[in-house]
């Protein structure tokens, strides 16, 4: 998927790099570089997270579980209606679980998961008709960027 055409909003492309931003603290704190952050349909940031379960010792500490906590609490609600997650890369079965029980309305990502994504490259959660909310997908937001980043700490690792 190419990184931006003229189709991808202005507004998506500045989210995603902040949502790269937060996967280089990620990085920098020594966990797998992904990073996420709920917008409101305002245009709010409502919550920002990135990976950290090697920290806090957390099997959940995704990305989109911290964005979606931080989300909640500032909203006073778990269901996060009308809001877009943007993540650096496509989320797992786990997140996409949870996302949809937030109600968030779209989620914007990064790097597909060749392994592990719930978005439609291994699994269909966030798109199955099957559910009783529907969430409105956009892969390769900056997915260069997003899968540079991946890559290179990996690549460090071995």
């Amino acid at each position: 998927m190419p990184d931006q055409t003229p189709s991808v909003p202005t507004g998506d492309v500045d989210r995603m790099r902040r949502a790269l931003a937060l996967a280089a603290r990620a990085e920098a704190e020594g966990e797998v570089p992904v990073g996420a952050l709920v917008v409101a349909a305002d245009g709010t940031v409502l919550g920002e997270g990135w990976n950290r379960p090697i920290a806090s010792h957390d099997a959940s500490a995704h990305a989109e579980i911290g964005a979606l906590r931080a989300a909640g609490a500032a909203a006073g609600n778990y269901r996060l209606p009308g809001a877009t997650l943007y993540v650096t890369l496509e989320p797992c079965v786990m997140c996409a679980g949870a996302i949809i029980h937030a109600r968030i309305a779209r989620v914007v990502f990064g790097a597909a998961d060749p392994k592990t994504g719930a978005a439609g490259s291994v699994f269909d959660t966030l798109v199955s008709p099957l559910h009783n909310h529907a969430v409105e997908v956009r892969g390769g937001v900056l997915a260069d960027e997003s899968g540079a980043l991946l890559r290179g700490f990996f690549r460090a690792r071995r």
